[in-house]
């Protein structure tokens, strides 16, 4: 844990009149919110930045690194390099507009997580896919307006950046902007690593000794987890079971969710990092079923842990995961029943597939990403 953060008052920004005084402004309100995967990458990102600079990486584009958080006892992550700042009042929209009063001209504002003040130049903002313009039903009619307009108001003054080259093309379709304005900071997955797996979770779920599949994600139309429910339905096991972890946002997706869940599905709501390990290590594959996505963390985290994985033919998974997955079409319930079992019946030809996902795994690091970000500030120094 760092020091508790220095708290400044509104209209005190840092001065800044030379390059050598400038600093790069994190956006911190994502220690404000509930954890997703866009949230995990804001946190994750930081830690990597700040073990970059600490082997002397990123010191060209600024000579202070901050983060500014808004106020609050928020769980910091453990920092040596980057300083916590803690700036302005409340920790919503309107924290995210007036950030902007605490930075001076010269330094770098950077957002992590889909927003940032749009009247702020000198900034870098990742939009993490194009679902509110691609997927608009998935939300509800205020949040996809709110969204679509604060996308398309940083694109005329912040850099745009995003997870992947397929989202890369969409958003530049989706702004009118080209493709190669729109850096690319990838995901990350090692953050599983490092987590000493939780089994008890096993038992409290009721799955020790029980052959089971897993699906990670919020049961929202683009997850496409009815067409998972179809195909498990289909494989008429009693024995089997599906086990659903994450829960729905309703204030974005308009209350989605299952409504009492069918024999043999096993809703397991939100779990800790080391609960998911041991339920990765445990589930005969991981379902990973989307129609739609900006990257999708879950494949890598599942083949980190050698467990074999399932998903869409969709081109962000094939983008991400390569020749290491099995693919089904998504649209065809029958095709996803017949890799389940395929996965069941016959589960030595997937080593290959395992010893690929490794190579995988490895081409998407943290410290990879962080360095992909120093790059994407780099012309704006």
């Amino acid at each position: 844990m760092s020091a508790r953060p220095e708290t400044l008052p509104v209209g005190s920004p840092r001065t800044a009149t030379t390059a050598r005084d400038r600093a790069v402004c994190i956006n911190g309100r994502f220690l404000a919110q509930r954890t997703s995967g866009v949230q995990r990458f804001a946190g994750e990102l930081v830690k990597a930045l700040d073990a970059e600079l600490a082997r002397g990486q990123g010191w060209h584009i600024a000579a202070r690194w901050e983060l500014l958080v808004p106020p609050g006892d928020w769980p910091l992550p453990p920092l040596r390099h980057i300083r916590v700042r803690q700036v302005g009042q409340g920790h919503g929209h309107l924290w995210d507009q007036l950030l902007r009063l605490h930075c001076a001209r010269e330094d770098l504002l950077v957002n992590l997580c889909n927003g940032g003040a749009v009247l702020r130049g000198r900034s870098l903002s990742v939009i993490h896919d194009a679902a509110v313009f691609r997927t608009p039903l998935n939300f509800t009619r205020a949040y996809r307006g709110f969204h679509q307009l604060l996308g398309r108001a940083l694109a005329l003054r912040s850099r745009i950046a995003t997870v992947s080259r397929f989202s890369q093309e969409e958003l530049s379709q989706a702004l009118g902007i080209p493709a190669g304005r729109i850096a690319v900071v990838p995901n990350g997955s090692e953050h599983l690593r490092g987590v000493e797996p939780d089994f008890s979770a096993l038992q409290r779920l009721g799955l020790e000794g029980q052959r089971f599949f897993l699906f990670i994600g919020s049961p929202v139309p683009n997850k496409n987890l009815g067409t998972a429910m179809a195909a498990f339905a289909q494989l008429q096991m009693p024995d089997l079971r599906f086990v659903i972890v994450g829960a729905v946002d309703g204030a974005v997706f308009g209350g989605g969710g299952l409504q009492g869940p069918p024999p043999g599905v096993v809703p397991a709501g939100r779990l800790s990092d080391a609960q998911v390990a041991a339920l990765l290590q445990r589930a005969r594959a991981l379902v990973f079923p989307s129609l739609y996505e900006g990257f999708g963390i879950p494949p890598l985290e599942a083949l980190l842990h050698r467990c074999p994985v399932i998903a869409s033919d969709i081109p962000p998974v094939r983008e991400v995961c390569g020749n290491a997955v099995l693919y089904f079409d998504p649209r065809n319930a029958g095709a996803l029943a017949l890799r389940m079992r395929q996965v069941l019946e016959h589960p030595a030809p997937l080593r290959p597939l395992l010893d690929r996902g490794e190579a995988r795994v490895a081409q998407f690091s943290w410290q990879r990403s962080a360095r992909c970000l120093l790059d994407a500030l780099a012309p704006l120094a």
